[in-house]
Parts: structure tokens; C-alpha cells; sequence
């Protein structure tokens, strides 16, 4: 171990969900996520992490036709025990009747226990949006429904489902999420139906409920697709939606009748039935 790491943190100043999934295709270190802020750390040079995320905001502030700005600052450190400082920030959640735990946490007899080591942060239960879904899955979905989890990043959402007895298929546009969720789903003892790197333009069934947690853009922009696989009068659960944006989704939605409009925080998890 080197005597010292470097800790770098990233503060957008807008667009967070978006800085996020893109800083994770720059580095297979651990990531957290704190008050707004992305933190990496590496006993490896982060300057590439640097050059990328400041070229990402300037491309983005194009794309979307306004500045976009980012507060990044990089500190050498000296190498205590960081990873178990990490570790110990991590804790586990109750969500419902779901139980869910990094693997130095013990699991809870009591419930149905999700293990997720959020290394890659692809998904571990304590954001809102995965909260969200999690806590509609459990009233919504019934045993042997067939569920397709659209961009499932970890799998928890699939796996939570797998738990409450459906018959599963997930996909994700980024081949990494898809390696994490298949791993998890062999460390919870699960298994899935189908998997594929790709989107849900790739299957051709109908499913009892589908799951797709992402940003609002991407959920609009997948309406058409969304609504070919959920069958008729079955259940479309749509999360990642800050409440900024609520209005333009449920706008796109609203040949689905609204079940249930489930909000923490600044997050919304919509439930339509098909």
C-alpha cells in the first residue's frame, strides 16, 4: 500500500444524475456519493478522470444549450485504512420487507435480505428512485408475474423481485451493469430468465410488469418502446424522475392510467397500469 491516495471530489452544478453514470465509465475505483458531490479516490493519477469530466461538461452545456458547470477538486492524502472508512459509511437499509446489505454487514433473518456491495454504484437501495421502486415492487408485483427490469445497473430491483417470486429478465445498455447484475444475482442465490447488453427494443414478449429506472429524458424518449412490452392491463413502474421534470413525463404517459405517484425527497416513482 502506498503511503499515500488521491481524493478527488466533483460537484456539478446541475445535471447530477448525468455527471454520475458518466464518471462511472471512466474509473473502476469505488465511487460515493455525498450532499451532491461524487468523490473518487485511487492511489492511482486521477487527472484523466479530470480531463474527461470537464470535457463532459463543456459537450453537455452544447448539447443542452446552457452552461453546465462543474467543481472538481483533487487532494493527496495520506493512506489510512480508507477502505474501511468507506466501509463503514456504508450502511444497510430497510426498505419495506426488503433487507439490504454490502457483505460485511449481516443480513436479517427476519426479511428478505438483498446483498449489494456498492462498489460500482450501480444501484445499492439508498437512492430515492431505487427506494421508490423497491417499495412499489412489493405492492404491486405478485408471485410468478414475468418482469422486465429495464436498465437494471445492479440488478437489485430484479433480484428484490426474483425475492417476491417473479420470473425475471433484465437489461442494460452498459455491458459492465450487466456482468455487477448477474454477479449479484449469484451472491443472492436468484436467477434470471434472460439477460442481454442492449435495450428493451430487443425483446419481442410482453411482461405482467416492467421497471425501467432512469432519467426522465430517456423515459420519455422509450414511451413507445416501453408501452410495447406491458401487457395489457399490467404494470409500468417508471422512476428517476426528478420532480422538475414530473409534468413532461407524465405528459408522454397518459394514455397509462396512473395508479400511484410515490415521491421522496426530490424523486418521483410513477405506477401506470397498461
Amino acid at each position: 500500500m502506498k503511503q499515500t491516495y488521491n481524493e478527488l471530489l466533483i460537484t456539478p452544478i446541475g445535471e447530477y444524475e448525468l455527471f454520475a453514470d458518466f464518471i462511472l465509465t471512466l474509473t473502476d475505483e469505488a465511487i460515493e456519493e455525498k450532499d451532491g458531490t461524487i468523490i473518487v479516490r485511487s492511489e492511482e493519477d486521477l487527472e484523466n478522470i479530470i480531463f474527461g469530466v470537464e470535457l463532459f461538461a463543456k459537450s453537455l452545456s452544447t448539447s443542452l444549450g446552457k452552461e453546465i458547470d462543474v467543481k472538481i477538486h483533487l487532494e493527496e492524502k495520506e493512506n489510512i485504512d480508507w477502505i474501511s472508512s468507506y466501509q463503514d459509511s456504508v450502511q444497510p437499509i430497510h426498505v419495506g420487507d426488503f433487507f439490504i446489505h454490502p457483505s460485511w454487514v449481516k443480513p436479517d433473518n427476519e426479511k428478505k435480505n438483498i446483498l449489494i456491495d456498492p462498489a460500482l454504484a450501480f444501484g445499492s437501495g439508498h437512492h430515492e428512485t431505487t427506494y421508490g421502486c423497491l417499495m412499489m415492487l412489493q405492492k404491486y408485483l405478485k408471485k410468478d408475474d414475468t418482469l422486465l427490469d429495464v436498465g437494471c445497473g445492479s440488478g437489485i430491483l430484479s433480484i428484490g423481485a426474483a425475492k417476491l417470486g417473479a420470473k425475471v429478465e433484465i437489461c442494460d445498455t452498459d455491458e459492465l451493469a450487466i456482468k455487477s447484475a448477474k454477479e449479484n444475482f449469484t451472491l443472492n442465490s436468484q436467477v434470471y430468465e434472460q439477460a442481454w447488453v442492449g435495450s428493451v427494443t430487443q425483446t419481442h414478449k410482453a411482461y405482467d410488469v416492467v421497471v425501467a429506472n432512469i432519467i426522465a429524458d430517456v423515459l420519455i424518449m422509450l414511451y413507445q418502446d416501453l408501452s410495447k412490452v406491458v401487457k395489457e392491463g399490467g404494470i409500468l413502474i417508471l422512476s428517476g424522475i426528478l420532480d422538475k421534470y414530473i409534468e413532461r413525463v407524465e405528459k408522454k404517459y397518459q394514455n397509462f392510467q396512473l395508479l400511484e405517484k410515490y415521491k421522496k425527497d426530490e424523486w418521483y416513482t410513477l405506477v401506470y397500469q397498461g
